[in-house]
């Protein structure tokens, strides 16, 4: 079997990038839903349908497992599909079939507490308070996820999002690093505005935001952390893997890469990304 990778385009190949460097073994199957990219300005029904397609397409591919590389993704659909689609996908396909998402291992990241610790009471007093800023797609800013769950689990954290709406799009199109770094100043200056100062550490909320890692480094004060998301992903798909032996990632080492738009080389930001030319197969 194999493990597939989902992403409205290109920026799960971050996360994919670190799922292969951690099991390098491992078989992988990713779909880029090149088509319907980008997903963070559409409707939640819409991309709940849109994700269930792609998953149901990487089971039919042969993958057990699916990882969503996606924040919208994730943040929208992944829920709603473990509740009201699996179950009866599982028993229609007569095998142990599931989907997990990157915004769990990046909160325990970003808290440093396992998801099932939940504050059992409040109102302690709060000496310091660690500002955290997210920059996100603006579905997934919708959601709140981000801030719901993290202040659950710590309230000496303070989230505050900041939605992108084109850089996504800019990014799967091969954008110029000089249009990137002017997007990507306008929203660390929009968020510290909002916040009144820069933010303590950020989360890159988008797979596509990783491949322009620098950037944000960058227009952000020298030394403020970024919380990665794809190592944090692999670190919790490595451990889940260890948890559930019923999934078997594959011993061959095969890597499928496959898009529902248009086939061939992928543009050059990703192949400076990815450290070599990088071809997608039609779905």
């Amino acid at each position: 079997m194999a493990i597939g990778v989902f992403d409205s385009g290109i920026g799960g190949l971050s996360v994919h990038h670190a799922l292969v460097a951690r099991l390098p073994r491992a078989d992988f199957v990713y779909l880029a839903d090149q088509a319907n990219t980008p997903y963070g300005g559409r409707p939640g029904e819409e991309i709940v349908d849109l994700v269930r397609a792609g998953c149901d397409r990487l089971f039919a591919a042969g993958c057990d497992l699916v990882i969503l590389a996606c924040n919208t993704a994730a943040a929208v659909a992944l829920r709603r599909l473990q509740q009201t689609w699996l179950p009866d996908h599982r028993r229609a396909l007569g095998r142990r079939i599931n989907v997990l998402g990157i915004i769990v291992p990046t909160i325990e990241a970003a808290t440093g507490l396992p998801w099932e610790h939940e504050l059992e009471h409040r109102g302690d007093k709060v000496e310091q308070l660690d500002v955290l800023g997210v920059f996100s797609t603006p579905a997934t800013a919708r959601s709140r996820v981000y801030e719901i769950e993290i202040d659950k689990r710590r309230q000496d954290v303070a989230v505050f999002s900041e939605a992108c709406p084109e850089l996504a799009r800019l990014i799967e199109g091969g954008a110029p690093a000089g249009e990137l770094k002017g997007v990507v100043e306008s929203h660390v200056r929009g968020l510290t505005r909002r916040i009144g100062r820069p933010p303590d550490r950020a989360i890159l909320g988008c797979t596509h935001y990783e491949i322009t890692a620098d950037l944000f480094r960058a227009a952000l004060p020298a030394g403020t952390p970024l919380i990665h998301q794809p190592g944090a992903t692999a670190d919790a798909i490595e451990r889940y893997l260890v948890r559930h032996a019923e999934y078997d990632p594959g011993q061959g080492g095969a890597r499928r890469f496959l898009t529902t738009g248009r086939p061939g080389a992928q543009n050059g930001l990703v192949e400076r990304f990815w450290g070599a030319p990088l071809v997608f197969d039609s779905l």
